[in-house]
């Protein structure tokens, strides 16, 4: 009897030592270091057990030997919240980094930034550019993409003219990795509307608009004519002062977009005088549709623009633009800054 406690106490040491080895062994399994490359993704499907998990690790390189992770989250359960997602693995080191990463949620961040001022077409390519962001529009129309957004019925002009300018908000939006481009878009459509809603709703009374599809018009003109925020009211108030008076609203950057690709830099006297839909110094009051999105501070130039007798403006060399009441006026502004640029030629010659 003497022997066989003697055997038992002897067996229990050994199977203490031996749990205390792996009790040791999978708590520093923990701070095994990983195998992984800047900017690594690592995507975790609903569902994923620690089996599996191991499986995923190894088939990724990342572990070389997993098969005591799924011991480890036994033994720290803590560890085992494992949540679905797509990871970056940037600054990972050890398998507690990627641990801590997998069960904290958050997955991996990407961005594309949409510009105001730019037209749909340059937006479109940097959707097709963006990173980790799943690709549905690829080959569909603008008019197709159109239904796909619901665009308001109010701007009924836009399926007449297939055309996208002005119903998408300039931003830089976060997206997370397997996203669509159309979730993108309808993220920033429903941005677009809300301040233009918001925008129309406020506008200053008797403004020469019809309706807020109007409003987004002229507030694409306004974005395309400067770059200076304090002077978008200005700017609006002259395309309202010419509105009001049934005067034309000769903007050269409606005839830009009105020639479309054969637009080469510079605007000739021809084109001028060419008649597009587009051509503001042949056709009366606004054109059909935006010619490139708008922030929000031009919609807002827009529904309150300055209270001025403004009727002409014109770049004045120093980047903004001087506005006069007159064409008397404006002609002698128009020759201040032709002396100016001729002067800037010269020094640079």
């Amino acid at each position: 009897m003497k022997k066989f406690f003697i055997f038992l106490l002897i067996l229990l040491l050994i199977l203490g030592g031996v749990g205390f080895w792996g009790y040791q062994k999978l708590t520093s399994f923990v701070h095994t270091p990983v195998n992984v490359t800047q900017d690594q993704l690592l995507t975790i499907e609903r569902g994923t057990t620690g089996s599996k998990l191991a499986a995923l690790l190894e088939q990724e390189n990342i572990l070389e030997h997993a098969d005591l992770l799924p011991w480890l989250l036994k033994l720290q359960p803590q560890l085992n919240k494992v949540k679905a997602g797509t990871y970056s693995l940037t600054g990972v080191k050890t398998l507690q980094d990627l641990l801590d990463m997998i069960n904290s949620g958050k997955e991996a961040q990407f961005s594309v930034k949409f510009i105001e001022g730019k037209t749909f077409k340059e937006w479109r390519k940097n959707l097709e550019n963006a990173p980790h962001l799943k690709q549905t529009l690829q080959g569909k129309t603008d008019k197709e993409i159109m239904a796909l957004l619901d665009i308001p019925a109010v701007a009924k002009a836009v399926y007449e003219w297939n055309n996208m300018e002005g119903w998408l908000y300039p931003d830089t939006y976060n997206y997370t990795p397997n996203s669509t481009d159309l979730e993108l878009l309808k993220r920033s459509t429903s941005r677009l509307q809300k301040a233009l809603d918001k925008a129309w709703s406020e506008r200053d009374e008797n403004l020469p608009l019809t309706d807020p599809y109007q409003m987004l018009i002229l507030a694409s003109i306004v974005e395309k004519e400067t770059g200076i925020a304090a002077e978008r009211p200005q700017v609006a108030s002259v395309f309202i002062n010419r509105l009001k008076a049934n005067m034309k609203l000769q903007t050269d950057p409606t005839v830009i977009y009105g020639m479309g690709e054969s637009y080469t830099g510079n605007i000739r006297k021809k084109d001028l005088e060419t008649i597009t839909p587009y051509n503001t110094y042949m056709i009366d009051g606004l054109p059909p549709t935006p010619i490139a999105m708008v922030s929000e501070g031009a919609l807002q130039a827009v529904a309150h623009p300055a209270k001025t007798d403004f009727y002409y403006f014109v770049a004045d060399g120093s980047g903004g633009h001087k506005f006069t009441r007159n064409l008397n006026e404006h002609n002698k502004a128009v020759q201040e800054y032709l002396r100016w640029y001729r002067s800037q030629q010269k020094g640079a010659n």
